[in-house]
């Protein structure tokens, strides 16, 4: 089972036992050549998160968007710590790159989160990111009583610390949910094929299926439109580059 599953319970005792599980509207999950790492289910959106420090994996987090598109799941990038004015511009750009792919929303939890309610209403919402972002934080200050566990951000290593060891739901209203997920380091995309992988990134399929090659990889073949794309300017060529990554460690 999974956070987010919805179940079938019959009275047994002071409390109850699971009869089934019902079907699944979504599942966000990753997996590598050996195992699957469940992560959510029935989540409507995800909201990947990092923040203007620690210093995050652009592998990592292309890898936590395409996996939320393979899921189906509605996206958005949030950009914690905007406090720190000092880190801000350069978290902004490194940022800017994902813009079209989808939204793009700056917090400070320390200040309240305000400015995050309006994006949860009506959602079954997953927090994903790497550790030392302030997911925990911002679920603390959403959540009244939550009290999910924080630690501080490794000045030497410049990274979080583990503090959520599993996945948990927190009410919200009676029309929204948040799971809190553990920080990652590491996100494996053998649940998305590599002729799959394309599709997921949504600046790409305008022009998915204008190569001169039908089974065309978009590497190195003549004639790729996605490649022809990037040199007009209409995608941004980082973004390809970031495919070509994740493809190369999908391919044997």
């Amino acid at each position: 089972m999974a956070c987010g599953d919805w179940v079938d319970i019959a009275p047994a005792g002071d409390g109850g036992v699971i009869e089934r599980v019902l079907e699944r509207q979504s599942l966000l999950y990753r997996a590598d050549a050996v195992q699957e790492k469940l992560i959510a289910a029935n989540v409507t959106q995800a909201l990947v998160m990092v923040a203007t420090w620690p210093g995050w994996d652009e592998d990592l987090l292309v890898r936590c968007l395409i996996a939320a598109e393979h899921a189906g799941v509605a996206v958005k990038l949030v950009l914690n710590k905007i406090d720190l004015a000092d880190r801000r511009a350069g978290a902004r750009q490194a940022l800017a790159v994902f813009e079209g792919a989808c939204p793009v929303i700056e917090i400070s939890v320390h200040d309240g989160p305000g400015l995050i309610r309006e994006h949860l209403q009506g959602h079954t919402t997953v927090l994903v990111g790497p550790s030392g972002v302030g997911k925990s934080s911002l679920v603390n200050a959403l959540v009244e009583g939550a009290a999910a566990a924080t630690r501080e951000v490794s000045q030497a290593l410049d990274s979080g610390r583990h503090t959520t060891t599993h996945a948990r739901l927190y009410h919200l209203d009676a029309a929204s949910d948040l799971i809190d997920s553990p920080g990652m380091q590491v996100f494996g995309m053998h649940a998305v094929g590599a002729d799959q992988l394309a599709a997921q990134f949504p600046e790409f399929r305008n022009h998915l299926g204008d190569c001169r090659f039908r089974d065309c990889r978009h590497l190195h073949e003549p004639d790729c439109a996605l490649q022809a794309a990037v040199a007009r300017g209409d995608v941004p060529a980082q973004r390809l580059a970031q495919y070509v990554t994740v493809r190369r460690s999908l391919e044997p």
